[in-house]
C-alpha cells in the first residue's frame, strides 16, 4: 500500500463506527432493491398461475404490506446514507482543512514569496470539498454497485444461464471503456483545478488592489484580464465536458444495448418455451436495476478523478517541509537582555545565486538604539528579518544574549521581538481586537494602557464606538497615522525586549510622523532597537548608525561622526 493511500485511509480512522454503519445501510439498501424483481417473478410465474383468484388477492395484499415495510426500511437506509454519510465526509473535511491550515502556519516567508494567495485558498476550499465527496460517496457507491452486480448475477443465472451470459457479456466491455476514459478525465480535471486556482489568485489580487485599480481608472483592463483567465477556464471545462459526454453517452449506449439483447433473446426463448414471460419481465426489471450501479460507477469515476486530483494537490502542500523549524533540543529564551551579535552573516534567497549581503559582523549591546540606513535594495529589511528567523541565514550565525537563534524555540524567539512595519496589517474586527493581538490574554485595561502609551487613546475615543469600533478589513476606515499607532500599541502590549522599526514613519505626513515618532521613542526606551530609516532626520539621536551598501557594512558611528567622515551617509543625508 502506497504512503498516499495510507494517508488517505487515515482520515477514516476517527470515524470507523460511522463508516461501517454507513456501509451496512448501503449494503442493506442494495439488498432490498434486489428483492423487488423476485417478488414480481413470484407473482407472475407462480401466484397468478397456480392459485385461485381470491387466494391470490389475499397473498398479494400481504405481499403489498411486506413491500411497504421494505420501502420504509429502504427509506431509513437512504436517509442514514444521505445524512450521516455526508456528516462523516464533512468531519473528514474539517480534519483535512485544519491540517493544511496548521501546515500553512508552519511554512516560512520563503514559501509565501513564491505562492499566490488565491491558489493556496483554492487548495483549502474547492479541492477539499471534492476530496470529501470521494471519501463519503466512493466506498458507499462501490459497495452498492458490487452488491447489486453480484446479487443480480447470482439471481439471474438461476433463472436462465444463456440470457444471463448475454446480459453480463456487456459488462467487461463497459469496464474497459471506463478504464480507457479514466486517464483522459484525470488530465482534464487536473487542468480545471489549475485554472480555477489561477482565477482565485486573479480575483484575490484584484480585490486586494481595488483602490489602485480605481485610482488609475483601470477597471476595463482588469475586466479584460479576468475575461481572458475565465475563458481559459471555459476552454479547460470544454475539454473535460467533452470527455464526460463521451463517458456518459458511451455507457448509456451499452445500457440500451443490454435492453435490446434481452428483448430479442428473451423473445426467442419464449417462442421456444425455454423461459416464461415472468422470467423475461424479471430480466428486464433487473436490467433497470443494473442501471443504478452503472450510474454509481459513473459517479464514482467522476468523484475519483475530482477527488484524487484534489488529494494530489493537498498532499503536495503537506509534503513541503518547513525550512525553518525548531531543533529537537531547542531552548526557551529567558530573562532576555537583548544583546545581539551578527557573525560573518551572509544571505541569499532560494533559487538565486547572488548574495543579498555577505560577511556581516555586528555587535549590538542590550538597550542600544541602532539605525540601519542605505540605498534601496541592499538588504536592510532582510537583515532585520533574519533576527526573528523569518528567513534562515545562508552562512554565519546570529546570537541573542550569546545563544545562537537556531538553538532557540521559534515561538520563544518571536515573542521576544516586536516589529513595527511601514505596511501595517490590521485584521477585520474592532480596535480592541487588533491591539489585543499583541497579547491575547490581556485585559481591557491593559489594552487601553498600551493605546495611551502609543498616543492612540484620544483618536480611538473619537471613533463611533470607541474601542469597539469595527475598522474594516486591513483597517480601511483609519488613516495611515492611526493605523500605525494601533500597530505600535499592539507592540506595547506585547512588551518585547527587542524591537524592529521597519521604515515605520516613511509613509506618513509630517504631523502624523511627529506623533508616531514620539510613540516609537517611548516604546524603544530601555529596549534593544533596530530602526530602518529612509528619513535620516528621524534617527539623528541613534547611538549607532550602520550604513549598509551592496558591499556590506560600509560605515558605522553616530550621526555627527558619519557626517564628519563625509562618505556615503553624508551624501545620503545632504541629498
Amino acid at each position: 500500500m502506497s504512503s498516499k493511500t495510507k494517508k488517505f485511509l487515515s482520515y477514516y480512522k476517527p470515524y470507523k463506527g460511522l463508516f461501517f454503519a454507513d456501509m451496512f445501510f448501503a449494503l442493506l439498501g442494495a439488498a432490498i432493491t434486489l428483492v423487488f424483481p423476485l417478488i414480481v417473478r413470484y407473482i407472475t410465474n407462480d401466484l397468478l398461475v397456480h392459485s385461485e383468484i381470491s387466494e391470490a388477492m389475499d397473498t398479494i395484499i400481504k405481499i403489498g404490506i411486506g413491500l411497504v415495510g421494505l420501502a420504509i426500511l429502504e427509506l431509513v437506509c437512504n436517509f442514514f446514507i444521505a445524512y450521516q454519510g455526508h456528516m462523516m465526509g464533512a468531519r473528514m473535511e474539517y480534519d483535512m482543512r485544519n491540517e493544511i491550515f496548521e501546515h500553512y502556519q508552519k511554512l516560512s516567508f520563503s514559501f509565501y514569496d513564491n505562492q499566490k494567495t488565491g491558489q493556496l485558498m483554492s487548495r483549502i476550499t474547492n479541492d477539499l470539498f471534492d476530496i470529501t465527496e470521494l471519501c463519503h460517496h466512493g466506498p458507499e457507491d462501490l459497495v452498492i454497485s458490487i452488491i447489486k452486480f453480484i446479487g443480480a448475477f447470482v439471481i439471474l443465472i438461476q433463472i436462465n444461464v444463456p440470457l444471463t451470459l448475454i446480459v453480463f457479456a456487456f459488462i467487461p466491455i463497459m469496464f474497459v471503456y471506463a478504464y480507457y476514459m479514466k486517464n483522459r478525465m484525470h488530465r482534464a480535471f487536473r487542468k480545471n483545478r489549475e485554472r480555477i486556482s489561477e482565477i482565485n489568485a486573479q480575483i484575490e489580487d484584484n480585490l486586494s488592489g481595488i483602490r489602485v485599480v480605481k485610482s488609475f481608472a483601470n477597471e476595463g483592463k482588469e475586466i479584460d484580464k479576468f475575461n481572458q483567465g475565465n475563458m481559459r477556464f471555459v476552454d479547460s471545462k470544454k475539454n473535460s465536458y467533452f470527455n464526460m459526454a463521451l463517458f456518459h453517452s458511451g455507457l448509456g449506449f451499452f445500457t440500451t444495448g443490454i435492453n435490446i439483447a434481452v428483448i430479442i433473446g428473451g423473445g426467442l426463448f419464449i417462442a421456444k418455451n425455454i423461459i416464461q414471460l415472468g422470467d423475461l419481465l424479471t430480466f428486464l426489471l433487473y436490467i433497470n436495476n443494473l442501471i443504478d450501479p452503472v450510474k454509481k460507477l459513473i459517479n464514482f469515476t467522476e468523484q475519483f478523478q475530482n477527488g484524487i486530483t484534489g488529494f494530489d494537490r493537498f498532499i503536495e502542500i503537506l509534503a513541503i517541509e518547513p525550512d525553518i523549524q525548531d531543533k529537537k533540543d531547542a531552548v526557551d529564551l529567558k530573562d532576555v537582555k537583548g544583546r545581539i551579535e551578527f557573525e560573518q552573516v551572509s544571505f541569499k534567497y532560494d533559487e538565486t545565486t547572488v548574495d543579498v549581503f555577505c560577511g556581516i559582523n555586528l555587535k549590538v549591546e542590550a538597550g542600544d538604539y541602532m539605525a540601519l540606513v542605505g540605498p534601496s535594495g541592499v538588504g536592510k529589511t532582510t537583515m532585520c528579518s533574519l533576527i526573528p528567523r523569518f528567513y534562515e541565514v545562508s552562512e554565519g550565525s546570529i546570537r541573542i544574549d550569546g545563544i545562537d537563534i537556531r538553538d532557540i524555540k521559534l515561538k520563544s524567539l518571536r515573542k521576544s521581538i516586536g516589529i513595527v512595519q511601514q505596511d501595517v496589517y490590521l485584521f477585520a474586527g474592532t480596535v480592541m481586537d487588533n491591539i489585543r493581538y499583541g497579547a491575547l490574554n490581556a485585559s481591557d485595561d491593559e489594552v487601553i494602557k498600551a493605546a495611551k502609551n502609543a498616543n492612540a487613546h484620544d483618536f480611538i475615543m473619537e471613533l463611533p464606538d470607541g474601542y469597539d469600533t469595527y475598522i474594516g478589513q486591513r483597517g480601511v476606515k483609519l488613516s495611515g497615522g492611526q493605523k500605525q499607532r494601533l500597530s505600535i500599541a499592539r507592540v506595547f502590549l506585547k512588551n518585547p525586549p527587542i524591537l524592529i522599526f521597519d521604515e515605520a514613519t516613511s509613509a506618513l505626513d509630517n504631523e502624523s510622523e511627529k506623533v508616531v515618532q514620539e510613540s516609537l521613542e517611548k516604546l524603544a526606551k530601555n529596549r534593544t532597537t533596530f530602526v530602518i530609516a529612509h528619513r535620516l532626520t528621524t534617527i539623528r539621536n541613534a547611538k549607532n548608525i550602520i550604513v549598509l551598501t551592496e558591499d556590506g557594512i560600509k560605515e558605522q558611528g553616530t550621526h555627527q561622526e558619519l557626517l564628519d567622515q563625509n562618505g556615503v551617509y553624508a551624501s545620503l543625508y545632504h541629498a
